[in-house]
């Protein structure tokens, strides 16, 4: 199957810090696990993206997961038309990025396991996760391509906690096992939490021992679509400080905010 739309950039998505399951294989073409499928995704041209081996169960799945009815190129347009000379200079450099759609429960673990990790620590720490307690399945495509689901919430509470210390997760791996038994018994119901605004959904996510402010805006920000929620790390606080000189206001850019700040990320990161 095929998607379009503008401003979509394999490349720049799987840069953007957001997805730790999404690999480059060669130039333009990127393997993806998520939803409980294994895909192959190709960069045809500038607004085209072919997806290899898609369940046709679900036919606007992968149009949900990337977002393509945000109207991403007027946050551009206005962003590029606008005085502010680092933000013009971040919205052309990362023009082709999307908040992803992701699943909720792989998103709050995969960004507790994030906390004080690089991203190729945190890709690692994942599939071992994934190997450990996730379904070993084999792609529809090509049975000689085999792959491991994100764990199941009941898996994963089920996990003996010194088994989880085994995989290299540090003192993160008590804070993915509570959590995981509070959604797997129904004291974190996630769909409830998809009905509620989001500061009702930061404090609810807060109130998990491991999750703070940070890792609750990420997962605001890529599991809930709350476009208003901003992640503040070590680059952000880097352009805020070294830019803005602690002057900038993401009240101005209100429910866009989340994107700013990925234009921000993704500039500073890798700018040369």
């Amino acid at each position: 199957m095929y998607i379009q739309s503008r401003n979509l950039s394999l490349r720049q998505i799987a840069e953007s810090g957001q997805c730790f399951r999404m690999n480059e294989i060669e130039e333009g073409r990127y393997s993806l696990i998520a939803f409980g499928e294994y895909v192959e995704l190709q960069q045809i041209d500038d607004e085209q993206i072919r997806i290899l081996g898609a369940s046709p169960d679900n036919p606007t799945l992968w149009e949900e997961y990337f977002d393509l009815h945000y109207d991403y190129g007027a946050v551009i347009r206005e962003l590029l038309s606008g005085e502010d000379e680092f933000l013009r200079k971040a919205a052309d450099y990362g023009s082709g990025l999307r908040i992803l759609r992701q699943e909720p429960f792989e998103i709050l673990i995969s960004f507790i396991i994030s906390q004080n990790k690089n991203i190729p620590a945190i890709k690692s720490a994942i599939e071992r996760l994934c190997q450990a307690y996730g379904e070993r399945k084999c792609w529809s495509m090509d049975p000689r391509i085999s792959y491991y689901t994100f764990p199941s919430a009941t898996a994963l509470a089920g996990a003996n906690l010194e088994d989880l210390r085994g995989l290299g997760l540090g003192y993160r791996d008590e804070y993915v096992l509570k959590a995981a038994q509070a959604v797997a018994e129904g004291r974190l119901d996630l769909q409830q939490l998809m009905k509620m605004d989001c500061e009702q959904l930061t404090a609810k996510l807060i109130s998990l021992r491991g999750v703070g402010k940070k890792v609750a805006n990420c997962v605001t920000l890529f599991a809930f679509h709350q476009l208003q929620s901003v992640p503040v790390d070590v680059w952000i606080a880097r352009v805020l400080e070294e830019i803005y000189k602690g002057e900038f206001s993401w009240e101005r850019y209100g429910g866009r905010a989340g994107l700013i700040q990925q234009y921000m990320f993704y500039y500073i990161r890798n700018r040369k």
